[in-house]
């Protein structure tokens, strides 16, 4: 008896979805291994990239039940309170430069 789940790498413009049938037991690894999403996005690095299932953390461990969607999580490239301070020095600015 199989399961489906679904393994998901969502881009900024962009993402795939990938439906997968596989056996009951099968961790998120083998998930991502059957789905065969690596070579359509060779920047997926499983040592690095962390995954979750529907937005919960998760190991690559984890054993999967029937309609769960595996999801592979890219690197921030700034951290939230990094990006937070930039927006706030660009309001600053604005404000600063219609009052000039």
């Amino acid at each position: 008896m199989s399961i489906r789940v679904q393994v998901v790498y969502a881009l900024p413009d962009c993402q795939t979805v990938i439906d997968v049938d596989c056996p009951r037991m099968t961790t998120v690894r083998e998930a991502i291994r059957l789905s065969r999403i690596c070579s359509r996005h060779v920047e997926i690095d499983l040592k690095k990239n962390e995954v979750g299932v529907y937005g919960c953390k998760q190991s690559l461990d984890y054993v999967l039940k029937d309609q769960e969607r595996v999801e592979i999580y890219r690197s921030l490239t700034l951290s939230p309170t990094e990006a937070r301070r930039l927006r706030a020095k660009s309001r600053q600015r604005a404000k600063h430069t219609k009052k000039t």
